[in-house]
């Protein structure tokens, strides 16, 4: 067998796609194409991108002699598919229908796996995606809403969460499936996932309101003031699902998504920035520390992730509030690109094998 394989990522994202090309863990090139407004305009749906995105991939690769002949495989970032365990995915026409369709919701990652599928195509190489955001390792006590007509569901940041735990793991000298972690991936949402036995057996549901407000969200609020929100008649469901996504958490407070401004307006003596910023951090510990209830206390490590993470102010906040239950660790930034090539090289290198979407 092979020890080195020449590994094709990509991440598309709403406005961007993110190509990396890896020989097994290293790094060999990274860029990030980006989009006017006027190019993604043309489109009138998500689906109807993936052409004009994968000739832009091939191009900037041939620009700059990026020789995919000898790729070993491409691994693209994994849509709203259906829920399924976490892992490497070969992509199949079962996926690629449901991508296509997207009964699940339109979003550009969508489109990682139908690009990846043919450019390897193209090349009779295997194409995969890995630890798609509805992973769903939900514990069945988990899924017990309150409500009989509706089960709690598992959306949240997986593919980091899930490279992070294995990196922890490796740290602590412990496989994935033998230890508890608490992981909090903070950006523009917050998910904070209780990982145990190699599974995240509860997590907060980070879209769709559930959790600690976030820069953009606003998280769990009362369900008896969103109920007289919708039939106030000054909304119509869009409207009100943009307050939720979009124009909630430090948006709807400070103008702003950006923890680097919102530190600017504290620093500047802005009374308001400070407490709704002290406020965030507050119910991320929260979140935490009633993720420690889901195994008894018995928790490894807590682990602080996403680009907020970057943010030492914000770290210290969460830290004095939850260190008492187990060491911290910090691991700022989303690192999807070499969490996508990981995934890929576990099933290149027979460390697993790719698991199959039905």
């Amino acid at each position: 067998m092979k020890d080195k394989f020449r590994i094709l990522a990509i991440n598309p994202g709403s406005t961007s796609t993110k190509v990396a090309v890896y020989d097994n863990e290293q790094l060999l090139y990274e860029e990030v194409v980006r989009y006017s407004n006027a190019e993604l305009a043309a489109f009138t749906t998500v689906i109807g991108q993936y052409q004009f995105r994968k000739n832009g991939i091939l191009t900037l690769l041939a620009e700059n002699n990026i020789a995919i002949d000898i790729l070993d495989a491409v691994v693209g970032r994994g849509g709203l598919l259906k829920p399924i365990e976490g892992g490497t995915y070969a992509v199949n026409e079962t996926m690629i229908k449901d991508l296509r369709l997207a009964h699940r919701g339109e979003h550009a990652s969508n489109l990682g796996g139908i690009i990846a599928k043919e450019i390897a195509d193209t090349l009779a190489i295997p194409a995969f995606i890995v630890d798609p955001v509805v992973v769903d390792e939900l514990a069945d006590i988990a899924k017990i809403s309150g409500l009989p007509a509706y089960d709690r569901i598992s959306i949240f940041h997986a593919l980091n969460q899930k490279a992070v735990a294995r990196k922890i793991s490796r740290e602590l000298g412990k496989p994935y499936n033998e230890v508890n972690l608490i992981i909090a991936h903070m950006g523009g949402g917050i998910s904070v996932g209780v990982h145990t036995g190699g599974k995240v057996v509860d997590v907060n549901n980070a879209l769709c309101g559930e959790g600690p407000f976030s820069p953009e969200r606003a998280g769990g609020i009362s369900t008896g003031y969103l109920i007289e929100l919708c039939f106030s008649g000054k909304y119509s469901m869009s409207e009100v699902r943009k307050l939720l996504v979009g124009q909630g958490g430090l948006v709807g407070y400070l103008g702003t998504n950006d923890g680097r401004e919102v530190g600017r307006m504290i620093a500047a003596g802005n009374a308001k920035a400070k407490l709704v910023y002290e406020a965030m951090a507050y119910q991320i510990a929260k979140e935490i520390a009633a993720g420690s209830a889901a195994v008894a206390g018995r928790v490894d490590s807590i682990v602080l992730t996403g680009g907020l993470a970057y943010d030492q102010l914000l770290v210290k906040l969460i830290t004095d509030r939850v260190q008492f239950i187990a060491d911290i660790k910090i691991v700022p930034g989303e690192n999807e690109m070499i969490a996508l090539a990981e995934g890929a090289l576990r099933v290149l290198s027979g460390e697993e094998q790719a698991k199959v979407y039905q």
